[in-house]
């Protein structure tokens, strides 16, 4: 037997097992970096990392949207953002809003962008927007059988003007000036926010009060009843006048409350008012993960917040970006580019 032969062979035999394994171990490797790639595909990313420390969000008064919102987006950060606390916080409003965070007393809040414009002192520059969300409508509420027809007839009487460092006072005061009225000489005003408000006018202690909020608002729904007989005033007639009176003005927009918004208050007819953009606010402070994630929960919680917040229907991935007069957060800004088609 030629042994040269044989041992040619068995190195033969053997080369070919190995080559078989290397195959088979190759294939294996294979099979697993693609059911790795599909499961990548497939599952949900965690997203981007984020420190689990509390954060707070500054809403607004009881029975106000931004409260009602608040209270509704808590319940969805949890899923969004596991491990962080959030904290709500009960406040007068916009300018009370945009004060608390620029000073670092709130993580984020929601505020209206005329108060955000109007705002001048520390912290002004550290401002950023996650998200434009829904517009606010002003509206004047007033007995059924009241004579007003307009702001300029509220000379005299007592009037409900929003808390002092709420959007509402903001507003009216800008609305009772184009109006031909002074706050503080023409009416006789009351700092109430819409948790007193609709109680003091029907009550009587009230001749009418202001309210800038989402459509509709819970509390003024409530008063819209056949036996509660509310009616709601047009302020379209002052829109021209506003937007004279500097470039501040420009946030304000007419707009007109639709036929439906309050049914039993309005006749069948729609309303004109002004409206104002909401924006979601934190600072150039706030972690870039935490804010890219929070946005991501804004968007994709807009339907289910929608069904018992009717204005969070109008929050739009087309023109969530358009936060002006704040710059996009970093952290927003990554989240859009990613959902960018």
């Amino acid at each position: 037997m030629d042994l040269s032969h044989l041992g040619g062979c068995l190195r033969a035999a053997l080369d070919g097992r190995a080559a078989g394994r290397r195959r088979a171990v190759q294939a294996v490797l294979a099979a697993a970096s693609a059911l790795a790639l599909l499961l990548w595909w497939l599952l949900p990313s965690d997203g981007p990392s984020y420190p689990k420390a509390p954060i707070s969000l500054a809403t607004g008064v009881a029975d106000g949207v931004y409260d009602t919102y608040g209270v509704l987006l808590k319940s969805d950060l949890r899923t969004a953002l596991p491990g962080v606390r959030v904290d709500l916080m009960h406040t007068e409003g916009s300018v009370d809003n945009i004060k608390r965070v620029a000073s670092g007393r709130a993580d984020f809040t929601i505020a209206a962008a005329d108060a955000v414009a109007s705002y001048q002192g520390p912290g002004k520059a550290d401002l950023r927007a996650c998200a434009r969300l829904y517009d606010d409508y002003m509206q004047l509420v007033v007995p059924r059988d009241s004579p007003v027809r307009s702001a300029r007839d509220l000379r005299g009487l007592r009037v409900g003007v929003g808390q002092a460092a709420s959007g509402v006072n903001l507003i009216t005061r800008r609305l009772l000036t184009a109006a031909g009225l002074d706050i503080d000489k023409d009416i006789r005003a009351f700092p109430v926010g819409i948790d007193q408000a609709p109680a003091m006018l029907l009550g009587g202690k009230l001749d009418a009060f202001f309210w800038s909020g989402g459509l509709p608002t819970a509390a003024v729904t409530a008063m819209a009843t056949p036996t509660a007989r509310i009616r709601l005033v047009q302020l379209g007639d002052l829109v021209a006048k506003l937007h004279t009176m500097g470039s501040r003005m420009q946030y304000y927009r007419q707009a007109e409350m639709p036929a439906d918004a309050y049914p039993k208050a309005q006749d069948g007819q729609a309303v004109a008012t002004i409206a104002v953009a909401n924006l979601l606010v934190t600072t150039d402070h706030a972690d870039p993960g935490l804010v890219e994630r929070l946005t991501r929960a804004v968007i994709d919680s807009r339907d289910a917040i929608g069904k018992k917040v009717h204005a969070a229907q109008l929050v739009d991935l087309r023109t969530a970006v358009f936060t002006d007069p704040l710059p996009l957060h970093v952290g927003a800004a990554r989240y859009y580019r990613s959902v960018k088609p």
